[in-house]
């Protein structure tokens, strides 16, 4: 069911990742804000890029309701704070070249509609995540994505179904974000950081299967220019020279 609720969205996905895009590249980032499990979501896919596409962490900034104890322990009636979303925003600088995305199940967060609302008034571009068709959320973004799942298996617990469709719906944007701003060649991941003996070997495979060389010349190409992009830049490079 979710599945067809995200494909339903796609025209509505599609419209915000281009604006998304046209703001990261005027330099601006790209903000995720939501309550609970909203928010959770948001902070895990802003975690995710710098070590996928090798972006620096400011580039896409999760926050939730109630702050970082939040992510691990629900913090009373943080939601329904219609001051702090725009004051999280604010401590993080935020501008006209920027982009904040909320995100709520339900739509009704007040975390989240207050400071869409304040974005508004201060012309920062929004869009939303929500499960609720017409949701007031969806009311005050510009480039709202609503995924409508219907009602979850287990009455209220948003995290199942509304969660499954907006990590879908997360991966999507900053995915489609990112190959559009040329951080992807190919399908391969060629900025991601090498931070461990596997993403190391996945880079290596990358060198010997797109340049056709040996494990130790991927080895040492990788070694010398700790990124895969840029080794491939330098053997381009090196063999430009040498023809």
């Amino acid at each position: 069911m979710f599945l067809v609720a995200v494909e339903k969205a796609l025209p509505q996905i599609e419209t915000l990742v281009t604006q998304t895009v046209k703001c990261l590249q005027n330099g601006g980032r790209l903000f995720y804000l939501g309550a609970g499990t909203s928010g959770r979501l948001g902070i895990l896919d802003a975690s995710e890029c710098p070590p996928t596409f090798g972006v620096p962490a400011s580039m896409v900034v999760g926050l939730i309701a109630g702050g970082d104890t939040a992510i691990r322990n629900a913090v009373e009636f943080a939601e329904d704070d219609t001051q702090q979303g725009w004051k999280d925003l604010q401590a993080n600088a935020i501008t006209s070249n920027d982009m904040v995305v909320g995100i709520a199940a339900s739509g009704t967060t007040p975390y989240v509609i207050a400071a869409l609302k304040a974005c508004q008034q201060q012309h920062i571009s929004t869009g939303c995540i929500t499960c609720n068709l017409g949701s007031p959320l969806a009311q005050v973004a510009d480039y709202p994505i609503e995924v409508v799942v219907g009602p979850e298996v287990v009455t209220g617990s948003s995290r199942m179904k509304a969660g499954t469709a907006q990590k879908l719906v997360l991966n999507m944007i900053t995915t489609a974000s990112m190959i559009q701003l040329g951080r992807i060649k190919g399908n391969k991941m060629v900025d991601m950081q090498l931070s461990n003996d596997k993403l190391v070997a996945r880079g290596v495979n990358m060198l010997m299967d797109q340049l056709q060389i040996s494990k130790t010349e991927a080895q040492q190409l990788l070694e010398t220019h700790k990124n895969v992009r840029n080794a491939l830049k330098h053997y381009s490079n090196e063999h430009t020279k040498n023809q």
